[in-house]
């Protein structure tokens, strides 16, 4: 199968040259095993090549967020330990070495004569975590988590070399790297969306041919309106995934009748190579009547083959069992299994922290149903309690996102006086629909969830803050209401 970026088409021969030719640079400049090479890359061949490239010459890859602040940049850079830096000339504009195939190689730090910190004995992929509810944490993934999260999706995605993947979220985040492996191992075609544009992407999977992708939640309003304008161009996709956020069964029925392919939602970590759960529905479920089909689509799913996955109580303890599968009950989500991570990089307090009862902690918190369906209500950390009352934050959004003018919507606390934390969304209204006033959305709230967890004070605005990742960070909202304050709760 052929890799298509930038117009052009290269085939699996000419990647794997360029990787040689980037390993054979890094040991010639005195890479040793366990090095950190820091990655500037848009989406493209270059970057499949640096992975494979890292890996071969038994190096750490950091995979490096091109929307980070230059201060934010370096204090990965630095904590990290980053010896090299590969990338193409419009992002390192200053290098040691200019090579004929687009990339260059800058050595940042001069030659350090100790031995670098203790890692896997071969190459690993080093990734900074986006820091929504807290700093940033390196979190190692080995070889072995890899080919384990590899195998697993080559098997429970159906992938063969008759597909070919669209890599459109960024390939700097395990929302779309994971697939850099798994579509080589199955010798299946790659096409590159250097950046996010839904016409062009449309365009791509019309071109190539594409037959499955991933994309964040907030681009799939926009690619499902360019596949609309543009009929036919995405009749060769077969499926279309999405994680990170809650989806609406409005927006699941839409990918249906737009796109006529299946849809899949998922849910990950960093730590876990990503994939912990997937919505893919039994052969009854099916069967069901469309609304019912959708919201069961929209859930965060049942565990990924080769997922040991708990909800438990209380969260973050050694101790723990396992809460009642009512789907109401809530509790943390536990894992384990060969995709997760072995640990943080050089910060042993928050590896022994997560494993507390010899189980990984998400941090995030759960239902779980009888058919062993979880369905995700919060982050641990992004739980409002107002008046002594417990508000899930993701059930709030849901119930914003069932409103025909919501196109997105996020939800945080505030601090009050009188209640110590207040509900408060920040909404995105649906392009070309009627205005909704903040006053009807909550009283569009009010008819389905309990008053107490309804928005006290709903904000329109024209777009919300991202991660590096593309998740909503709410970090970033809630901060202007906390500022000045000693802590971030009440």
């Amino acid at each position: 199968m052929l890799l298509r970026c930038g117009g052009l088409e290269r085939s699996y021969a000419d990647v794997a040259a360029i990787q040689d030719r980037m390993a054979q640079a890094l040991r010639a400049a005195g890479a040793r095993p366990g090095d950190r090479v820091a990655a500037f890359f848009p989406n493209c061949h270059l970057f499949l090549a640096a992975y494979y490239a890292a890996l071969k010459a038994d190096l750490a890859l950091v995979p490096m967020n091109l929307r980070l602040a230059p201060a934010e940049r370096d204090a990965v850079l630095e904590r990290g330990g980053a010896r090299f830096l590969l990338g193409t000339p419009a992002l390192l504009p200053t290098a040691d070495l200019v090579h004929a195939d687009g990339w260059v190689l800058a050595s940042p730090s001069p030659d350090d004569p100790r031995d670098p910190p203790a890692g896997p004995e071969e190459g690993f992929l080093l990734y900074f975590t986006s820091g929504t509810t807290g700093d940033p944490k390196g979190v190692v993934l080995t070889r072995g988590n890899l080919e384990a999260h590899a195998a697993m999706t080559l098997e429970a995605l159906r992938f063969s070399e008759r597909d070919t993947w669209l890599h459109a979220a960024p390939m700097f985040h395990l929302a779309d790297a994971w697939a850099i492996f798994t579509a080589t191992a199955a010798g299946a075609g790659h096409a590159f969306l250097p950046r996010w544009d839904a016409r062009e992407a449309v365009a791509l999977v019309r071109d190539a041919g594409v037959t499955l992708t991933n994309l964040v939640p907030s681009m799939i309003p926009d690619f499902l309106d360019a596949a609309a304008a543009a009929p036919g161009a995405t009749a060769s996709l077969r499926l279309l995934m999405s994680g990170g956020s809650p989806i609406a069964p409005a927006l699941v029925e839409r990918i249906e009748t737009t796109l006529g392919c299946e849809y899949l939602q998922t849910y990950g970590l960093t730590e876990t190579s990503p994939f912990l759960t997937l919505s893919f529905l039994d052969e009854d479920e099916r069967l069901l009547p469309g609304p019912e089909r959708w919201r069961r689509l929209g859930r965060t799913g049942r565990a990924a083959p080769g997922i040991a996955l708990r909800v438990v109580q209380p969260a973050a303890s050694a101790a723990f069992t396992d809460v009642r599968a009512d789907d109401r009950e809530v509790g943390e989500v536990v894992v384990r299994g060969a995709t997760v991570t072995p640990g943080y990089w050089l910060d042993q307090e928050a590896t022994s922290q997560a494993f507390l009862g010899g189980w990984f902690h998400t941090g995030d918190l759960g239902t779980l149903d009888a058919r062993g369906s979880v369905q995700l209500v919060d982050r641990a950390k992004d739980v409002i309690v107002s008046g002594g009352e417990t508000v899930y934050s993701v059930e709030v959004e849901r119930a914003l996102l069932a409103h025909p003018a919501v196109r997105e919507a996020a939800v945080f606390a505030v601090p009050d006086d009188r209640f110590g934390e207040a509900v408060r969304a920040a909404v995105v209204l649906q392009p070309g629909t009627a205005p909704a006033e903040a006053a009807a959305l909550r009283d569009f709230c009010r008819e389905r969830i309990a008053g107490y967890k309804c928005p006290r004070t709903i904000d329109l605005v024209e777009a919300l803050p991202r991660t590096g990742s593309g998740k909503i960070d709410k970090k970033q909202l809630r901060e202007p209401f906390w500022r000045g304050r000693d802590r971030r709760i009440s």
